[in-house]
């Protein structure tokens, strides 16, 4: 009796005390068709690995794989924050696209480097102005039927957007003189230390 044939009839023993039926005569026969069939299968799955690895090392060793796009590049994308408008900013590069968008795309572009505008208004009374542009442009692309991919892009709360940029500009500020005071720092030692070398040479020579 093989290692087969006796976890099969283990099986079959611990089928019979838990269901407290005696197997058919032809049970037996049928696991032992349904062990050949999931061998066989089993086997068909490995052969088709070994098939799959073989074209795989065959097309590297052939160069298929070399100079693919972004090669040596790390993939985009990874590490940042989720950005529902990637799609807008990879189609309008992938695609180069330039002058008049369609009101939908336009404004889900618009959307996605909205933040950015932002940041580059010097006060709160033009962040403000911007903003509520932006919202009257958007409704105003939703009351127009004018064919083409639906408006979809939301409109901004103007108090929030204004509380984040003011915010951003804060941090900005901070990081800027963080490292202000880093470089007079670094000055000032490089420059004590100069000092002290130039002392050093003077008193050599003296002595």
């Amino acid at each position: 009796m093989d290692d087969r044939d006796r976890e099969r009839r283990l099986r079959r023993a611990a089928e019979t005390a838990m269901t407290r039926q005696v197997p058919a005569p032809g049970d037996e026969a049928e696991d032992e068709a349904r062990e050949t069939d999931e061998s066989n299968a089993g086997q068909r799955l490995d052969q088709q690995a070994l098939w799959v690895d073989h074209q795989v090392r065959q097309a590297i060793a052939r160069g298929d794989f070399d100079d693919l796009p972004g090669a040596g590049k790390p993939i985009p994308g990874l590490g940042g924050t989720h950005d529902p408008n990637w799609w807008v900013k990879q189609l309008i590069e992938r695609e180069q696209i330039t002058g008049v968008l369609p009101p939908a795309l336009a404004l889900r572009t618009e959307h996605a480097e909205l933040d950015a505008r932002l940041d580059r208004q010097g006060s709160e009374q033009e962040v403000r102005r911007v903003l509520e542009d932006f919202n009257a442009r958007v409704v105003e692309a939703r009351r127009q039927l004018l064919g083409g991919p639906p408006v979809i892009t939301p409109t901004r709360d103007v108090d929030h957007e204004v509380a984040a940029w003011a915010r951003r500009r804060d941090e900005k500020r901070a990081r800027q003189r963080a490292e202000r005071e880093e470089r007079e720092a670094a000055q000032e030692t490089a420059g004590w230390f100069g000092r002290w070398r130039a002392g050093r040479r003077g008193r050599r020579r003296t002595d």
